[in-house]
């Protein structure tokens, strides 16, 4: 099969459209011949050499993919060949066939097409899990952990137009739309981002993010904040975290080592939790995708969510594409066609 290579870690140029060998499924796995898959920041650091992929799973970029069954394992029964599925994968994606375990797909919805379900398992994923299964955000208290606040709390989004932030926006606009969304972006996506559906949106390179926040939410401080950017952005979000509240570090990007004053993390009950999908235990990816399965993609199949794509690149432009996202010159997903 033809995918996308690395000649080394480092750059964009060290990706290179190639052969690869056909992965097999697994007894529990399913065979996809894929459609299109999308490019997510864990690709770009994977790229650079800093994060390997799990045990066993393939070493070729890509964590989501979009296609139809092309072979069953020996247990699966829930798929049939040619089926339409969208898949979560540890790795894998950025080529022509990849293997998926049967729980970690899903059916896309006949309003989608294979670039809008390329842009599902891992930024929307991402953004429910971390919202409100482990957060507890708004409503949704069904799965994962209650945090006893009231549904009309308040949440920090970090990440402008990017795919996990553009999707929580939305996810957030449905599961919990008394909770006011608060958004930091560039100054160029200020105004993309209000379209979207932000109540208030700041523009970190001119504010103060904490400052703001505060005079926002009237000194109260924000009940969730989710987070990529790391040590950074670690004093100024613990400022503008509610009594109660907590912090979901899902990234990074701001360095990984950082002072904090635990006495008054203490005192004012908030909570800190580290979290990634990719290396969860199997089980548990499955559970999540069956929650998510439950209640978004109902969403999904009546319009009501829509995934945003900023750019499509074929498979072989796979260089030009992850320039686009370190360039950060995206708006919502940007997607690789395969077929």
């Amino acid at each position: 099969m033809k995918a996308i290579l690395l000649n080394d870690f480092g750059g964009p140029e060290m990706m290179v459209f190639g052969d690869a060998e056909c992965p097999l499924a697994g007894e529990r796995q399913i065979l996809i011949k894929v459609a299109a898959t999308s490019v997510n920041r864990p690709d770009v650091i994977q790229r650079q050499g800093n994060y390997a992929p799990p045990k066993g799973e393939s070493e070729i970029l890509g964590l989501e993919v979009a296609g139809t069954v092309a072979a069953l394992g020996a247990q699966v029964t829930q798929w049939k060949i040619g089926e339409r599925v969208m898949a979560l994968i540890g790795g894998g994606g950025y080529a022509e066939y990849a293997v998926a375990y049967a729980d970690h797909a899903m059916a896309i919805p006949e309003n989608m097409d294979f670039n809008q379900a390329a842009c599902v398992c891992e930024t929307y994923l991402t953004a429910y899990l971390n919202l409100f299964m482990i957060a507890g955000l708004g409503r949704d208290q069904s799965v994962g952990q209650s945090t006893g606040q009231p549904a009309n709390q308040s949440v920090l989004l970090h990440g402008g137009g990017g795919g996990v932030n553009t999707a929580a926006i939305q996810l957030c606009k449905q599961l919990a739309p008394d909770s006011a969304i608060i958004v930091t972006a560039s100054s160029a996506k200020v105004e993309r981002v209000k379209q979207l559906g932000a109540d208030y949106v700041i523009d970190y390179q001119n504010e103060s993010f904490a400052d703001k926040v505060k005079e926002i939410t009237d000194q109260r401080g924000v009940d969730v904040i989710l987070d990529h950017i790391g040590a950074d952005y670690l004093k100024p979000n613990m400022q503008c975290l509610a009594v109660g509240g907590t912090l979901m570090l899902i990234g990074v990007m701001g360095g990984s080592v950082a002072e904090l004053n635990l006495a008054l993390a203490m005192v004012k009950r908030q909570r800190i939790i580290g979290s990634v999908l990719r290396s969860r235990p199997l089980p548990e990816k499955a559970a999540i995708i069956a929650a998510f399965t439950k209640t978004v993609l109902p969403l999904m199949a009546n319009g009501t969510i829509s995934p945003l794509i900023s750019e499509v690149y074929p498979l072989k432009k796979a260089a030009a594409a992850h320039r686009a996202m370190e360039n950060s010159s995206h708006f919502g997903k940007i997607v690789l066609t395969v077929a």
